[in-house]
């Protein structure tokens, strides 16, 4: 029975590659704002958290204008989808998603919410030497920019809290499923029963546009 199943089972193309690119961006991103944080360079910290607020948007819109895996309409469910996902999630002989489970949906989900959150408090914080504050700052009063850098690194331990959420699940899928979760984000490649649906994809030129109207967008903004 094994082999049968392993025979009725082939590669396919799961990721297109600017979701790949997007979500190894998004790591490095996030670590280098966390280590210049840490060590007080805040004239990188503002650039990366730039770059973190330009690759959210960019998720997001290509989440509306991507290839099939990666827009939202694929892979977001209600309660009762990720409901009936959860009763099986146990079960190893379950197969494996196309894209993103229900689960991994609403990690997306909760995920560029926090990141985008993250980014517009860090646009208004204000610092208490008022040295590093965000470039927005002026458009706020002094207490409001305080409890917006407050709430900037009470959200960051959601964040810390949220990644360990994910690696714990990548760690699991990996050992009780037999899934690659990270393989499959560095080459694009699932392997899939032979019957199911292959994903479309779009032009990557579609994504160059997209990605220069939010570099654009970004750059204005923070020019304001």
């Amino acid at each position: 029975m094994g082999n049968q199943e392993t025979a009725v089972r082939k590669r396919v193309r799961v990721w297109d590659l600017p979701t790949r690119l997007w979500h190894w961006s998004v790591l490095i991103l996030f670590g280098v704002c966390w280590w210049t944080a840490d060590t007080d360079h805040m004239r990188w910290h503002l650039f990366a958290g730039y770059g973190v607020l330009g690759l959210v948007s960019f998720r997001i819109v290509w989440g509306f204008c991507g290839g099939q895996t990666a827009r939202f309409s694929s892979f977001v469910r209600g309660p009762a989808g990720i409901w009936r996902y959860v009763r099986k999630l146990f079960k190893r002989e379950g197969d494996a998603s196309l894209g993103h489970n229900p689960l991994g949906a609403l990690s997306i989900i909760v995920m560029l919410s926090l990141l985008l959150l993250q980014t517009i408090l860090g646009l208004f914080a204000v610092n208490d030497d008022g040295g590093a504050s965000g470039p927005l700052s002026q458009w706020v009063s002094y207490g409001t920019g305080r409890r917006f850098a407050h709430l900037h690194a009470f959200n960051f331990n959601l964040l810390l809290l949220l990644i360990g959420l994910h690696l714990a699940a990548i760690v699991f899928y990996r050992l009780f499923r037999g899934e690659n979760l990270v393989s499959a984000m560095i080459h694009g490649y699932k392997s899939h029963r032979a019957a199911g649906e292959t994903p479309y994809f779009v032009p990557l030129w579609r994504a160059a546009l997209v990605a220069a109207s939010i570099f654009v967008g970004v750059v204005l903004l923070v020019k304001i």
